[in-house]
């Protein structure tokens, strides 16, 4: 089952805790279309408040201390996972990285690619969650994961550094999930049909199978790949040129999604408009194997029975071939989309609180955030047009069949008057009815103490239909999930914030 043969990795130990920090032992999980693998960190949790303030902690250093191997994800059938083979997995690299599960209560548990359509995935994920410990859990779309591979391959950070547009693109066995951030902030993601296993190799060059969903790009370039003959080196040289070309000149802008062979590449809507870029960075299993010799031979380029090692070295030589974007070294590649670590903080919302007892407590929330300018609460079309890409793009990352979503995080509201929280609460209603028609609850988190006054005049707009709660008090980004206690004394309720942890650094290499 092990894909290829590596060196477990310990990078740190735990060093001695002072009384002003603790530590704290996490596991990232991700269950992949192709691979599995799990990493174990160290997280030092030091207080970041102020006396006087209730405590919060952050992450003020990480220590990555265990990687297992990356195995090939089990499958039972076709479109089912196999819980019990990846449990047994888990377990052995649970004792051979020298922890329990009981002693874990940080961490996350995504599945990502293709194995998050599998009929049982939500299934597996509870389960792997409920016996690993108080787990983050998450079946990542094609959105949610760029943006995942994006943040952990360090995509966020170079772009805040540089307060230009960077794109990080992940390729793995299936798809190319690219998440675009200018200045440290998402800007958008765009998927593609471009992965090393839709075309499956042997060794001299045999059509062992073709993904459907490669099948309508082929056919609008006019090549001919079908099971049992054989492929030339040169024709599979080609068609990776070709395949990585039309992604990237549509990630570039000398493409337009209208040409017949990029709109066959895409995965769902493309990013419109595309932000100039300055940089990208390539991660995933695809990105790793650039490091590899390039092929040569057929022989060469189906070591891992697909075309994986022609298509790293096309996309290689062909990002690098748009002079006026870099192509960079991502922070981590095989591993981007890891979690390394669900670090947690509770927090009390208290101050003003709107809602109804009864539909709490709510566990593994995902947070969406809007930042408000003082101008844009004067004016009704900037809100709404904000909300209205908000609620999209909130459901494209998290989907929309739970009930609420996901949590609408809201800063800049300190001030907010009467006829300025009356604006804002028209602009969500409406556009969280036109996004989730039909959903029965609607949460808010504000930063300031607004709560019961936007609770109020959201129950005004929404009706009977949906349920309003609204905290404030509490800090939270996009990205972090957030569990919803039941309410202390009425009033008061414990929120437990759960802050996704990307390793950044040296990449631990395989081998």
């Amino acid at each position: 089952m092990v894909r290829q043969t590596e060196e477990r990795v310990t990078k740190g130990t735990q060093p001695p805790a002072s009384a002003e920090d603790r530590w704290i032992t996490s596991v990232g999980i991700d269950i992949g279309t192709s691979t599995t693998k799990m990493i174990v960190s160290r997280l030092k949790l030091a207080r970041t408040s102020g006396a006087l303030s209730l405590p919060r902690y952050g992450i003020t250093e990480r220590l990555l201390a265990y990687q297992s191997p990356i195995y090939e994800t089990p499958l039972r059938t076709g479109d089912e996972v196999d819980a019990e083979r990846i449990w047994r997995i888990l377990e052995r690299e649970y004792e051979a990285a020298g922890i329990r599960p009981a002693e874990l209560k940080s961490g996350a548990v995504i599945i990502t690619g293709e194995t998050a359509n599998k009929k049982n995935a939500r299934q597996i994920l509870h389960l792997l969650a409920e016996r690993s410990g108080d787990f983050v859990v998450a079946t990542a779309g094609p959105d949610l994961e760029g943006l995942l591979a994006g943040k952990g391959a360090g995509a966020d950070d170079r772009s805040r550094a540089a307060r230009e547009a960077v794109a990080n693109i992940d390729v793995g066995g299936g798809t190319a999930n690219a998440a675009v951030f200018r200045r440290g902030k998402p800007a958008g993601t765009v998927t593609f049909h471009v992965g090393g296993r839709l075309i499956r190799l042997d060794a001299f060059g045999t059509v062992e199978g073709v993904s459907p969903s490669l099948r309508p790009w082929l056919n609008a370039c006019g090549y001919r790949l079908e099971p049992g003959r054989k492929a030339s080196f040169d024709l599979l040289q080609e068609l990776c040129l070709a395949m990585s070309r039309d992604m990237l000149d549509c990630l570039a802008g000398k493409a337009a999604a209208s040409r017949e062979s990029v709109a066959a590449l895409l995965l769902g809507a493309p990013l419109e408009p595309m932000p100039v870029l300055e940089e990208w960075t390539i991660s995933g299993g695809i990105g790793q194997l650039m490091d590899s010799p390039k092929p040569s031979n057929v022989e060469e380029a189906a070591v891992h029975g697909d075309i994986g090692p022609l298509l790293a070295h096309s996309l290689k030589e062909q990002a690098g071939s748009y002079p006026a974007i870099r192509l960079g070294r991502p922070a981590q590649t095989v591993r981007a989309t890891v979690i390394g670590a669900g670090m947690q903080t509770t927090e009390i919302s208290g101050a003003t609180v709107f809602l109804d007892a009864g539909l709490l407590p709510i566990r593994n929330l995902p947070v969406m955030k809007v930042d408000l300018a003082p101008a844009m609460l004067q004016r009704s079309e900037s809100l709404e047009d904000l909300l209205e890409r908000t609620m999209r793009e909130g459901a494209s990352l998290f989907g929309s069949e739970a009930s609420p979503p996901f949590a609408l995080a809201i800063s800049g509201l300190q001030q907010a008057g009467y006829a300025e929280i009356q604006r804002l609460a028209e602009a969500i209603a409406g556009s969280y009815k036109r996004s989730f028609p039909g959903n029965r609850v609607f949460a808010a988190i504000c930063g300031e103490d607004v709560a019961k006054a936007l609770g109020q005049a959201l129950e005004r707009r929404f009706g009977p239909s949906p349920k309003v709660i609204c905290i404030d008090q509490i800090r939270v980004d996009l990205g972090d999930y957030v569990d919803l206690g039941e309410p202390i004394s009425g009033t008061m309720v414990p929120v437990v914030v759960k802050t996704l942890a990307f390793h950044r650094g040296e990449e631990v290499t395989d081998g």
